[in-house]
């Protein structure tokens, strides 16, 4: 028999999630840095990293990676941060992403098949995937 997750623990993590989501990249690297894993994910396998970068918050993005965040993370469903910030056209996320060494090809569909699904010809190129 398994124990009810703890309200507050579940309120606390509802909050870093929803930080991840807006941006509020200062609040959340506090939580990251007090301890909270920096490849925390929620029940459908997002990671804070995937939040911030598919709702196109390059800082972020980038101050979860210096603190260790896993640029190739897939959730769930298959899909990594770099082909959530394709799909959303989040050009500073992407390049954050590629900076850090996120694969373009990782994840179902990846960045390069979701870059052809939607004729992002430039971003085929980036990937050097013509």
């Amino acid at each position: 028999m398994s124990e009810a997750p703890d309200p507050e623990v579940v309120e606390l993590a509802t909050k870093i999630f929803d930080l991840a989501r807006q941006g509020q990249a200062e609040a959340l690297v506090a939580y990251v840095d007090a301890g909270v894993p920096a490849n925390l994910t929620n029940d459908r396998g997002d990671s804070l990293l995937m939040l911030a970068a598919y709702h196109g918050h390059a800082d972020a993005v980038r101050a979860l990676l210096e603190r260790g965040a896993e640029a190739d993370r897939i959730n769930d469903r298959g899909q990594t941060p770099l082909a959530g910030a394709v799909f959303k056209g989040e050009d500073a996320v992407i390049r954050a992403l590629l900076d850090a060494g996120a694969d373009p090809s990782s994840g179902t569909p990846s960045a390069v098949d979701t870059a052809r699904m939607f004729g992002k010809i430039e971003l085929l190129e980036l990937f050097g995937a013509h």
